[in-house]
């Protein structure tokens, strides 16, 4: 399994692009963005568990309830949620779309992305739609990850390619999400590509089971977007014989899914608001894959952590602390935890209690970009990673004033 260049746009049959049609007012920043299959694809999608939605999720999950689609539409700087005209709003977006590229409106994917409860007019959308779909293009991955930006600071892509049945095969996808990050399903917008042929039933069993060691395991400041959407579309343009069981096609398929899916939650983390580190936490010798996951979440979470890694203070009370209060059933007496990153390893409590270690090199370990926080339970042989970031200054600057 190779990592490829070009996005949504590396496998087989994608066109893609982003303009600025007008919704945002800073005209040097891409707000809508489009991706179109050559042909009709497999779609399987998963959604925020937020009980307030936004209304292109419910529409959506409406026009891909066959299994199908063939086109995506995302804007930025509006969430289209909270709105009496939401769900008209939506639809009336699939029917642009629809219209331009000569497609039935519900083989359209809506998603909106950015501020909560403000009206989103149409007008920008319908006046920019024809740049929008004149400038598709097999090279506009770029182009269309830039197009659902907010806060995100860097894009976010990444493709690989694989083989099943002796035909080559892409998977490619593009991300956002900065802030308001701690998914029930998915990390606010996520958008797959595959030239895959697969069945819409095995399509959606890959995508349920990944999320839950991928995306469901990101954390940036513990609030559930309205948004979340994850949806993959697959055109089984490779031509690869139809993977509709499990199997040792379905596997490989998996495994390429989660390495585009793992990329892009190391992405969304790294790039969190006012993050200045990346933090992984891996957790090994749990008794249940459950409790694996419920410790590393509950340390990313840690707000007392996350400011503690921001300082590159070796302060492993907190990471006890998030354990303890995780809820998972555990064995405090058994528990060690080191830090590691470019810079080395240290181990800084072991059995639940303190160790003598070198607060200098813990420092110089934790002011590296990337760290990890490696929990051993010594309790079974399960094992989890989630990711985050630190906790900063501007994290509050910039939501102090999102809105206004």
């Amino acid at each position: 399994m190779n990592i490829i260049p070009g996005g949504v746009c590396a496998a087989k049959g994608f066109k893609a692009n982003g303009i600025h049609c007008g919704i945002r007012k800073n005209r040097t920043k891409r707000d809508i963005s489009m991706i179109v299959s050559d042909k009709k694809a497999v779609a399987a999608g998963v959604y925020t568990t937020n009980l307030v939605k936004g209304a292109p999720n419910i529409v959506t999950k409406k026009n891909i309830s066959d299994g199908y689609a063939t086109a995506v539409i995302c804007n930025s700087g509006n969430a289209n949620t909270c709105n009496a005209n939401g769900i008209e709003i939506a639809e009336k977006m699939c029917k642009l779309t629809g219209d331009a590229l000569g497609i039935p409106a519900n083989d359209v994917v809506v998603a909106s992305t950015g501020v909560i409860g403000q009206p989103l007019c149409l007008d920008p959308i319908e006046a920019g739609m024809n740049e929008l779909v004149a400038g598709l293009s097999y090279d506009g991955g770029k182009a269309a990850a830039e197009g659902i930006m907010t806060t995100d600071t860097v894009m976010k892509e990444v493709a690989v390619s694989f083989t099943i049945g002796g035909k080559e095969c892409k998977i490619g996808g593009i991300g956002k999400g900065s802030g308001m990050i701690h998914p029930n399903m998915a990390t606010m917008l996520v958008f797959i590509t595959s030239d895959v042929a697969i069945s819409p039933e095995m399509l959606q069993k890959a995508l349920s089971c990944d999320i839950k060691t991928t995306f469901n395991m990101v954390s940036v400041d513990g609030d559930t977007s309205t948004n979340d959407m994850v949806v993959v579309l697959a055109n089984g343009m490779a031509e690869n014989t139809e993977i509709n069981s499990e199997g040792e096609d379905f596997n490989t398929f998996c495994k390429a899914l989660n390495t585009v899916n793992t990329y892009l939650c190391r992405m969304i983390a790294g790039d969190g608001e006012g993050a200045t580190k990346m933090l992984e936490c891996k957790v090994s010798g749990a008794d249940s894959d459950a409790i694996a996951k419920t410790v590393a979440k509950s340390v990313i979470c840690s707000s007392l952590t996350k400011a503690a890694m921001f300082g590159a203070d070796a302060n492993w009370g907190r990471v006890l602390c998030a354990i303890g209060y995780s809820g998972a059933d555990v064995d405090i007496t058994k528990i060690d935890v080191s830090f590691r990153s470019k810079a080395g390893e240290i181990i800084v409590c072991k059995n639940g209690a303190g160790v003598e270690f070198s607060e200098e090199k813990a420092k110089e370990i934790l002011l590296e970009r990337d760290i990890e926080i490696l929990v051993s339970l010594g309790d079974g042989n399960f094992s989890a990673t989630a990711w985050g970031c630190d906790l900063t200054y501007d994290y509050v600057k910039i939501n102090g004033d999102y809105r206004t």
